[in-house]
């Protein structure tokens, strides 16, 4: 098949554009024809895949399609009778094209998994496994409400961590611009006007000068340096393996934050894990899938570790406990679940603790942050104030003596 970049136009003569696979130009147009959408224009592309980052596919669209599927295969719809109706009442153009090519290829003889499998992007080497082991054990509704909670659960984690980002960045942001006024356009304003008292000035009064000299001749530099280290190291962790792996270390040490991060982490393994074994995946698949879901080198290496010794026979518990990057309560849950054989069940009980503890951690960092940063600028204006009004005071007592 052919990767198309279309240009399309609804019953209403809506422009609609997007991507779809297709063997040539008739079974382009026969694609859209189903989707009751006309040909306009289209070009070859040479990308098979649709990205998630770059908005085609959203956490969203997927949560629909997995509680629409959950529904639909639980009430003895047929699978693709369920698709097309998704397909049809789907808005995102680019995910009914995804959609419409499920149904092409599983008309043609392929499993749903087989059919995902085409857009690793999409559907993600975890998701594909989920439902291949839906496929298998005929639990595929099952499958779909579980990965339904997840992608839920992990919506409310992605806005609760956005919330600890975006504060202190509105308000760091708030005293980063009240720095360069003062720097910039008071400060000098009242420099000319102490200079012109003259007498020796104090130390933190001349500090001022300088620094406000720097922001006032170098701002520009100022305004650069931030933006070219972050491009620079992030091309580092990109490209060197060691700087990720202390990078991501060094994350989960970072005061505040690094603790929300690790039990972020810990909550998004023990969900995913806890559905890939109750979906009847081995322990080894799911320890491996899950080094993907961690995104963080130096948890990941902890469960390549745990795996490697799981394989040559030792039990669960130690092995992930010989990692020594998993908590007390981790350890003490896989434990009781190794022993009763209910895994998935002790490890939900942690995702449940951990998710509560994240909010309240998040609630007191955020209640922390606003006095941290009220403080910081109180100390900016106050020095402001201290280094102005210090020379002026000074030269009043001398005149009246």
């Amino acid at each position: 098949m052919v990767m198309y970049a279309y240009q399309s136009m609804d019953a209403s003569g809506r422009i609609i554009r997007g991507n779809m696979d297709a063997n040539n130009l008739p079974d382009l147009e026969l694609r859209l024809k189903r989707m009751d959408l006309d040909l306009v224009d289209f070009h070859l592309k040479a990308n098979k895949t649709f990205s998630i980052s770059k908005g085609s596919v959203t956490r969203r669209d997927l949560i629909i399609f997995c509680f629409h599927l959950e529904q639909m295969t639980a009430a003895g719809v047929p699978l693709l009778e369920g698709l097309s109706d998704l397909r049809d009442s789907t808005e995102n153009p680019r995910f009914r094209a995804v959609v419409a090519d499920l149904i092409e290829n599983i008309e043609g003889g392929e499993q749903l998994s087989e059919a995902m499998a085409r857009y690793p992007v999409v559907f993600d080497r975890t998701f594909h496994a989920l439902i291949t082991a839906g496929e298998r054990s005929g639990k595929l509704p099952e499958v779909f409400k579980n990965l339904s909670d997840s992608l839920k659960w992990q919506d409310e984690l992605a806005a609760q961590t956005k919330k600890i980002i975006m504060y202190p960045l509105f308000v760091g942001t708030i005293v980063i611009g009240v720095t360069f006024f003062l720097m910039i356009f008071l400060v000098p304003q009242l420099v000319s006007f102490i200079k012109n008292m003259g007498g020796e000035l104090p130390l933190y009064t001349t500090a001022l000068i300088f620094i406000s000299g720097i922001f006032v001749n170098y701002w520009y530099l100022i305004l650069a340096l931030p933006i070219l280290g972050f491009i620079s190291l992030k091309l580092l962790i990109k490209n060197n393996p060691l700087a990720r792996y202390r990078f991501d270390g060094y994350k989960l040490r970072i005061w505040l934050v690094g603790p929300i991060l690790h039990k972020i982490i810990l909550s998004r393994f023990t969900t995913f894990f806890a559905l890939m074994y109750a979906a009847g995946i081995t322990i080894l698949d799911a320890i491996q899938l899950s080094e993907e879901i961690v995104n963080n080198e130096v948890i990941a290496d902890g469960l390549r570790r745990a795996r490697q010794m799981i394989s040559e026979g030792q039990g669960v518990t130690a092995a992930f406990q010989s990692t020594g990057i998993f908590p007390p309560l981790v350890i003490r849950m896989l434990k009781v679940g190794e022993s009763t054989g209910q895994l998935d069940t002790a490890l939900h009980n942690v995702s449940y603790f951990y998710n509560r503890e994240i909010k309240e951690m998040i609630e007191r960092v955020q209640a922390l942050i606003e006095p941290i940063m009220t403080v910081v600028l109180g100390l900016i204006l106050g020095w402001v104030m201290l280094s102005v009004l210090g020379p002026i005071y000074d030269l009043i007592s001398k005149i009246k003596t």
